[in-house]
């Protein structure tokens, strides 16, 4: 793993080393704002309250004891990408591996919430994790926060999984045991780990994580307004050659990579092998669900004169959306999908 920050850890996979449809736990990436959190499982609650008819507290045996489901998922962190911005902005620099697929076991959190009869006034879902700290830079509350994101009530309905195991192992400690939320088609950010409460208000959360942090700008008839990071953008990215790569001039050359979006399924990906001049369609992996990754693949003929050569991916998917080439500068350090630009040198043999 490729070490971005020791302490929190964040560690991201090395995306040239992609070579299957799930990735391993041991390579999966590492997202942390705080400190990891000792927890031991005999004595960790899980509290469901707030605008709730019937507060829950369950322990880790309880949780474990009720109806189990797996679904297969895509995470990919908000930032993923930011080093290949321009100018150089802040967070953490990640290349292209802080992304990964899994199988995700736990409980609806659906289930859970129609248990609790949430109030008819209830709006909203907060996730909150047993991880804090303070916030080094403004604007910035003071003391010790908790990390901390919410979902629609219809969200947290309808697909959120409380995990608690990834690729049929429980979860480690670094990814969020004894349990973390599993929201499919958004990015990590809402992957809450650690959960220590699950908290239903009857008006909107503006915690720091929702508003000052994870959030973007959305234009509109009234002026631009900051909205907090949902769901997942149509994205492919390449994963051999990496950048910089050097390629044997006349042979052929297997290009690959991966390719995902929200609440579709990917339809077809593109390769450029001269900078965007001109694109080929690549081939696609059997595997395809809503909400995954799906691989891709081209047999590309390495031309025969050394160069230097630009290669670039797009992919579309099944609600007709397609990755765009030009970054959206209204997103600042974060939801980066524009095209991206793998460069390498073409030597003779």
């Amino acid at each position: 793993m490729i070490i971005r920050q020791s302490e929190p850890a964040n560690l991201e996979m090395p995306f040239g080393e992609l070579d299957g449809f799930f990735t391993p736990n041991d390579k999966f990436y590492v997202r942390s704002h705080f400190a990891t959190p000792e927890i031991d499982p005999a004595t960790w609650r899980l509290r469901i309250e707030g605008a709730v008819e019937r507060p829950l507290e369950l322990s880790y045996d309880e949780l474990r004891a009720r109806p189990m489901r797996t679904v297969a998922v895509t995470m990919e962190c908000a930032g993923n990408s930011r080093i290949f911005l321009q100018p150089k902005v802040k967070g953490v620099q990640w290349e292209m591996g802080a992304v990964g697929n899994a199988e995700w076991t736990g409980v609806s959190l659906g289930d859970l919430l129609r248990e609790a009869g949430c109030l008819a006034g209830a709006c909203e879902v907060i996730l909150e994790g047993a991880d804090h700290g303070s916030i080094a830079e403004p604007p910035r509350p003071a003391g010790n926060v908790h990390y901390a994101r919410s979902l629609s009530l219809g969200k947290a309905r309808r697909d959120v999984l409380l995990a608690l195991a990834m690729n049929g192992e429980p979860l480690t400690r670094a990814h969020g045991f004894p349990v973390r939320a599993i929201v499919p088609g958004w990015y990590g950010m809402a992957a809450v780990k650690w959960l220590r409460r699950i908290i239903v208000i009857e008006e909107p959360f503006h915690g720091y994580y929702q508003t000052v942090d994870y959030s973007y700008w959305e234009p509109g008839d009234g002026g631009a307004r900051l909205v907090p990071i949902t769901e997942m953008q149509v994205k492919a990215a390449i994963a051999r050659p990496t950048q910089g790569e050097v390629v044997a001039a006349g042979g052929r050359y297997r290009v690959h990579g991966a390719a995902w979006s929200s609440d579709a399924e990917i339809a077809r990906v593109e390769l450029s092998t001269d900078g965007a001049a001109t694109w080929a369609d690549a081939s696609l992996g059997e595997k395809s669900l809503p909400n995954t990754w799906r691989l891709w693949d081209y047999d590309w003929q390495v031309p025969d004169r050394p160069r230097r050569c630009s290669l670039m991916v797009r992919a579309t998917d099944s609600r007709g959306r397609t990755q765009p080439m030009e970054r959206d500068p209204n997103r600042g350090s974060y939801m980066i999908n524009h095209c991206l630009p793998v460069e390498v040198e073409i030597r003779a043999g």
